[in-house]
């Protein structure tokens, strides 16, 4: 039987996520309050985000910016625009 939380995006009891997505205070929070239903819409609109700012994710900025995104996605009111100071590396 899967582990239930009480999903912050959702407003749901839904099963939650089988493992920690990070190895953070927020990888820690997602697992403790977000569902695997919640998390796989984070996972397809991620895909749209690293798309639209072509995001280079061998880039600690990068990734920077997504987990950003994926805070104010899953905890948030939606997705926030990318920090003004962000540019897209170069190849």
């Amino acid at each position: 039987m899967s582990r239930t939380v009480a999903c912050a995006k959702l407003h749901e009891t839904l099963p939650g996520l089988a493992y920690k997505p990070f190895q953070d205070a927020l990888g820690q929070r997602i697992y403790d309050t977000i569902s695997q239903r919640a998390w796989s819409e984070w996972i397809e609109h991620s895909k749209k985000i690293v798309n639209e700012y072509r995001l280079d994710l061998t880039a600690k900025k990068s990734h920077e910016v997504l987990k950003e995104q994926c805070e104010a996605f899953l905890f948030g009111d939606g997705p926030v625009e990318t920090p003004p100071e962000y540019v897209p590396e170069k190849h």
